[in-house]
């Protein structure tokens, strides 16, 4: 009967000593539960504030998501201290430390977006609704995590990437600016005349609403002697967004076309000149 002895023992010491702590813990729970409150209003605190600055929304994001971690890291660490006395700041920062370590190695991954995505938060290059393009992923960002950041591709799928990603690879911001510039090649017939030729599709890319003359110029160079034409490689700047590419292409397209065949310049089909070793001799008499 001794160990059974020994076992009631320990258990009624179990007993008498949770009780003895259960006004610490009841005071470590409220002190979390003010915690919840205090943490909630830091964050409705810092969005006012921020709410009229010239801050970008994902950086306020950021500033808010980092001061609502420190009121939880603080209230965590004061109610660890009162539900067991016998933990000190100091110690509880060595085992910080050494648990750290552990969970760094452990959620790595996690970390790593993480702080990639602290990074991109604090960038000021790529922003909500720029349209970018990264390892072959290419759409528009409407939101930056702190851990991922979503972009929507133009046939309207979502694709989460993780921020390690664009942190690591090269990020193509396509919206950096209001404009940019596109090139599409026009190819004329030998017979035409070079100057006359760029003279028209000049004038007919000015005569677009779309292209941006004012600011930008319209540049048209000869490119190369190409099978069946002289091409032109012709040059103008436009909005920036995808769309404003396609839109200004297939009107510019459209103007030249209509530019060349007024002026009565030809646009040629391919031609293959085809050349024998022996003269081809020609059948002229019919079939009986």
């Amino acid at each position: 009967m001794e160990p059974i002895s020994i076992l009631l023992t320990q258990l009624r010491d179990m007993v008498r000593e949770t009780i003895a702590l259960l006004p610490q813990l009841m005071i470590a729970v409220l002190v979390m539960v003010l915690t919840y409150f205090a943490a909630s209003l830091v964050r409705r605190l810092v969005r006012r504030i921020f709410r009229n600055s010239r801050l970008r929304a994902s950086l306020v994001n950021l500033i808010v998501i980092l001061s609502s971690m420190g009121v939880w890291v603080l209230g965590i660490m004061v109610a660890a201290i009162i539900a067991f006395p016998n933990l000190t700041p100091t110690k509880m920062l060595a085992g910080l430390g050494i648990g750290s370590v552990a969970i760094g190695f452990a959620f790595k991954d996690v970390f790593e977006n993480f702080l990639a995505g602290i990074i991109i938060l604090l960038r000021r290059e790529m922003r909500i609704n720029d349209y970018i393009e990264c390892v072959g992923l290419e759409g528009k960002v409407e939101n930056i995590l702190v851990r991922e950041t979503h972009v929507r591709q133009a046939d309207g799928q979502l694709v989460i990437i993780p921020n390690s990603m664009l942190f690591k690879n090269p990020v193509t911001i396509r919206t950096d600016l209001d404009q940019r510039r596109t090139t599409i090649i026009c190819g004329v017939a030998y017979g035409e005349d070079i100057e006359q030729s760029r003279s028209v599709i000049r004038e007919a890319v000015l005569s677009c609403p779309s292209v941006a003359s004012d600011s930008k110029p319209v540049q048209i160079f000869a490119q190369e002697f190409a099978d069946s034409s002289i091409n032109f490689e012709v040059t103008w700047w436009t909005g920036s967004k995808p769309l404003d590419i396609r839109q200004s292409r297939d009107e510019v397209i459209q103007s030249i076309k209509s530019a060349l065949d007024q002026a009565n310049i030809e646009i040629p089909f391919p031609y293959r000149t085809l050349t024998f070793n022996e003269s081809l001799k020609i059948d002229t008499q019919s079939d009986s």
